[in-house]
């Protein structure tokens, strides 16, 4: 298995890069770069690709609609260029809060136009006409009556690699489904092995059987916080706010796909309290009733067999890449459960 690790979007940009470059020495294979309303992602790609070797950089995530797909498949290209080939261009849908609310963007056909910005990306990359594409969402050039009628075919100037990785957080059925059939990995949330198969397993094989063969096996990054403990609850409490957050106040009432997950995981009496808790105020109250097992099973901390354990679960379940959140000593951690996972 590969080792990756999502780096702070919250700032500090020059702590999060020598975190990534002491975690690189250690072994750590990925590091993923979120941005959600914080910070823009792509320049801080830029700068961990100036300051490391042999790490794979991977956006996890940019949002498919506040950049046009020709910017993304330009981002990708330009951050694969910089670091010889460590690029992973992970995309997703993120939410009509934000869409809607931060980039003033309608959140609306996100399985399709996913869909066809990966298409556009891909046309872009490989560079054997000059760019022309007609979807239901993205006609390029744009079309003579939406415009000046001066558009014209064009080919990126650069020679990218026509196979850079593109990765998908999804959670929902259509959206895994998709993912299964046309990314080259899966970046799912809250993964828990013991029941992966139960809720995402029927959409996963619906999509294999589309999946074009020379995509190769689908890469799936899965997994949580690492600590290596005799006394886990206090660090597996330490998440309450983050899940609590995500499952009652990430979205609407009728349209948080987090608070669904829980439910399709079997909680759905705590994740309705959850949600109704969150969205009245009552933040600390909703984060107090995050079954612990939830937290236990989608995080990798306890003791050494523990830890151990989970590795064989995760990998038994399918996943390729194990996505940590050292606490503690990250560069040792990240020895031991690169060691732990060959």
């Amino acid at each position: 298995m590969k080792i990756a690790m999502q780096l702070s979007y919250a700032g500090g940009f020059k702590q999060s890069a020598q975190q990534a470059m002491d975690l690189e020495k250690a072994g750590l294979d990925i590091v993923w770069v979120a941005e959600a309303y914080g910070f823009d992602g792509p320049s801080f790609m830029g700068y961990l690709a100036a300051k490391t070797e042999r790490l794979t950089i991977g956006s996890g995530i940019l949002n498919i609609y506040s950049r046009t797909p020709s910017l993304l498949a330009m981002t990708g290209a330009g951050v694969d260029a910089m670091t010889e080939g460590r690029c992973i261009l992970g995309l997703g849908a993120s939410g009509p809060q934000v869409i809607e609310g931060f980039h003033g963007m309608p959140y609306d056909a996100p399985i399709g136009r996913t869909r066809e910005v990966i298409e556009i990306c891909r046309l872009i990359w490989k560079r054997e006409a000059p760019l022309e594409y007609q979807g239901k969402y993205y006609t390029l050039p744009l079309p003579p009556e939406q415009g000046t009628g001066l558009g014209k075919p064009l080919k990126i100037i650069g020679h990218p690699r026509p196979d850079i990785p593109i990765y998908l957080a999804s959670l929902g059925a259509k959206n895994v489904q998709l993912t299964a059939e046309l990314a080259d990995g899966w970046l799912p949330i809250f993964y828990m092995p013991e029941r992966a198969n139960d809720v995402w397993g029927a959409d996963l094989a619906a999509g294999a059987a589309k999946r074009p063969a020379e995509l190769g096996p689908l890469e799936v990054v899965a997994g949580g916080v690492l600590c290596v403990t005799d006394d886990p609850k206090p660090v597996l409490d330490f998440a309450r706010p983050m899940y609590a957050l995500y499952i009652g106040g990430m979205g609407a009432r009728d349209r948080n796909f987090y608070n669904q997950l829980a439910c399709r995981y079997g909680y759905e009496k705590e994740a309705k309290e959850i949600q109704d808790l969150y969205l009245a105020g009552k933040k600390d109250e909703a984060a107090a009733l995050i079954p612990y097992e939830l937290l236990e099973l989608t995080n990798l901390a306890g003791p050494e067999g523990f830890i151990k354990d989970r590795i064989a679960a995760f990998k038994e379940a399918g996943v390729s890449t194990l996505n940590v959140v050292p606490v503690g000593n990250g560069p040792e951690l990240v020895e031991k459960v690169k060691a732990w996972s060959e």
